[in-house]
């Protein structure tokens, strides 16, 4: 059995070869999004298979929900039979971002089917090659199975519940700093953030070495960002909804279980420009 958040580069190594374990390389680049897929050809996780965060993790055809919009859980229920997934198999995802893009975005979509035998790997692909473990160009081939999906609606906020919640959710917003303040905006037509949203960059998340902070260290600083508010009242967003999983991730690894995910973020948000913008520190 492996955590459910984080595994490490050595736990990961001991796992290949093994028919029920699933690797999952997550790389993505937004300002390439083919990057990714040539990066997966020029070396991978022996036995790996390649994720598209446009083409697979997301659904672009949803308009109104965001960049990245959640694709439906048919549509996921087949990549995963494509991948060969069954209940039973270990899933371990990886990025080259640290988990943000978009290996921490997989495992909430899999959390969301209610697949718990999952975890991204800490520090991600540099923690792999820094521990000397190889990679391959080699493809893997995995017999495909069949898949039935559902998601659990409770484990995702839309825009209509989010307004609803109001003061009785804490929206925290993964985007960096200046982003969030509406300083700058290099990816989205708005700048700005959701009125009443708290700022928690992904990256403080981290160690400088790209693995996460001890889960103790999360704890204590998620909870200085609660206050009053219990975990499950947690909303995170993003610019479109990926990075905002690194942070659920975080808390889950600290032992703070329950909070969801806005998953149009602000992209979304903004898809109607009737809705507020804030801007500046709150």
């Amino acid at each position: 059995m492996i955590p459910g958040t984080l595994i490490d580069a050595a736990a990961l190594n001991g796992l290949l070869g093994r028919a029920d374990v699933l690797v999952v390389d997550c790389r993505s680049d937004i300002a390439d999004p083919q990057r990714a897929a040539r990066d997966y050809a020029e070396g991978h996780v022996p036995g790996a298979v390649h994720a598209d965060l446009d083409r697979e993790l997301s659904d672009l055809s949803r308009q109104g929900l965001g960049r990245h919009p959640l694709p439906g859980a048919d549509r996921f229920a087949s990549l995963l039979a494509r991948w060969g997934w069954t209940p039973q198999t270990t899933v371990v995802a990886y990025d080259n971002a640290n988990g943000a893009l978009a290996a921490a975005r997989l495992w909430w979509m899999l959390r969301l089917i209610g697949h718990r035998a999952t975890a991204v790997l800490d520090g991600g692909l540099g923690a792999w090659s820094r521990a000397g473990y190889v990679l391959t160009r080699e493809l893997p081939l995995r017999a495909t199975t069949q898949v039935h999906a559902d998601y659990d609606a409770a484990q995702i906020v839309f825009t209509d519940e989010l307004r609803a919640l109001g003061s009785d959710a804490l929206l925290l917003d993964a985007r960096a700093a200046p982003r969030f303040r509406g300083e700058v905006e290099p990816i989205d037509p708005v700048a700005g953030h959701v009125p009443g949203a708290a700022n928690r960059p992904f990256s403080e998340n981290l160690e400088a070495d790209g693995r996460f902070k001890t889960a103790a260290v999360l704890r204590e600083e998620y909870v200085a960002l609660l206050g009053t508010h219990q975990p499950g009242d947690v909303v995170h967003m993003c610019g479109s909804g990926v990075t905002a999983c690194h942070n659920l991730l975080a808390m889950e690894h600290a032992g703070l279980s329950g909070s969801r995910v806005y998953a149009p973020s602000w992209s979304g948000w903004i898809a109607d420009p009737s809705r507020p913008v804030a801007r500046g520190a709150i």
